[in-house]
């Protein structure tokens, strides 16, 4: 009997969904082809990601700041079994990880990259240029910056690593120019996220938002994400039927309590739930917002909440930046960013015509099925294997 080829995915952080998402979506695709995959990571908070399920097979390690980090990777190399070494993110706890077992190993390593880390911190402007008392102070004090394990620093020498990889994955043109590689966009779960399976009046009575007309934003706020402009655009309208269903709420910081304060009227919060009960969630929307801001952190991302409103056959209304427009294709409603003005025109024109909006909506799950489900998915990673 042939054995099983084994894949270790390396999440640098599982304490948070900064890796674990596209972890994740990979080990579907990876496990539809017949391989055993298993997520290691390191736990750079007090427990684990919330949207990770209770059954989920994950090996986890305590992540800490230098010296004391080394222990952490000696004690998680040992556990990294598999035939492929799959790493998420060019960070120094996933990719400098997957390089180290690679050296002694020589099993070849993936990297993954979703998103343009430095972006976070000024992208290509960023420099560190310390005197050297401060770079003394940096590393050596207890609380020196350079003892962070995802320090820019580091993450920059990570960059300069790309090429040792043994292939490349990306999921957006822009990381593609950046750093080459395959392309590997996002899978859907096409099967659970299936409108059939729902009625959008009954997921509208659960949620109590049956009195409404709802836009939803299924995700965490931030600024760049531009649900301010959204908010703004229904200030424009100015229609009270109308609410902006948000799910879950920013775990990094009071930044959707400060939109509550300034556009409470228009908000409806929801709690986090399960990612198996979010079809549900989306099923009550008549609109699913996506209205990105033109940012580096934003050019470089797919919005997983593109593919949330495709899949449920939604409108999906969103913004002309990065990847967007060619996710979306011609089957979406697509404005400038940062533009309430635009915004408000089709939110308008979208309610005024549903029914060819809901027909739009079908074709964005047509083309979800088959461009950005797992199997889609699985298909562009089998190529990606047989390149090692």
């Amino acid at each position: 009997m042939k054995k099983r080829l084994k894949v270790s995915l390396l999440v640098w952080n599982l304490s948070t969904n900064d890796g674990f998402i596209r972890a994740s979506l990979l080990k579907a695709a990876l496990t539809q082809l017949g391989y055993e995959v298993k997520i290691l990571g390191f736990l750079f908070g007090n427990e684990l990601y919330g949207a990770i399920p209770l059954e989920a097979e994950v090996y986890a390690v305590e992540g800490i700041n230098y010296p004391n980090f080394l222990k952490s990777i000696g004690k998680i190399l040992k556990h990294i079994d598999g035939d492929i070494i799959y790493a998420i993110k060019p960070q120094p706890a996933s990719f400098g990880v997957a390089l180290l077992k690679k050296l002694y190993t020589r099993r070849p390593v993936i990297l993954d990259i979703d998103d343009w880390e430095l972006s976070w911190y000024g992208g290509d402007e960023w420099k560190y240029r310390p005197t050297l008392k401060q770079l003394a102070k940096d590393f050596l004090k207890k609380d020196g910056v350079l003892r962070l394990p995802n320090h820019p620093l580091y993450l920059k020498w990570m960059e300069g690593l790309v090429n040792q990889a043994n292939v490349v994955t990306v999921h957006t043109e822009f990381l593609h120019q950046r750093f080459g590689g395959i392309f590997v966009p996002n899978g859907k779960d096409t099967s659970l996220f299936d409108p059939t399976q729902y009625d959008a009046e009954s997921s509208r009575s659960r949620y109590g938002l049956s009195e409404y007309r709802i836009l939803m934003f299924p995700g965490a706020p931030r600024p760049y994400k531009g649900l301010e402009d959204v908010l703004m655009a229904l200030d424009k309208i100015n229609q009270p039927d109308l609410r902006l269903v948000i799910v879950g709420g920013s775990p990094y910081d009071d930044y959707d309590q400060q939109l509550q304060q300034k556009w409470g009227r228009w908000i409806i919060k929801l709690p986090k739930y399960p990612a198996d009960v979010m079809p549900d969630l989306v099923a009550a929307a008549h609109i699913v917002v996506v209205p990105q801001r033109n940012t580096p952190e934003t050019r470089a991302q797919f919005p997983l909440k593109l593919t949330d409103g495709m899949a449920m056959a939604k409108p999906v209304l969103s913004t002309r930046v990065g990847d967007i427009p060619k996710i979306l294709g011609d089957t979406g409603y697509l404005v400038e960013p940062a533009s309430p003005e635009q915004l408000a025109e089709q939110i308008k024109l979208i309610f005024q015509n549903l029914e060819s909006a809901n027909q739009q909506g079908i074709k964005a799950r047509e083309r979800c099925v088959e461009h950005y489900s797992i199997e889609a998915m699985a298909s562009t990673l089998k190529l990606v294997i047989s390149q090692l």
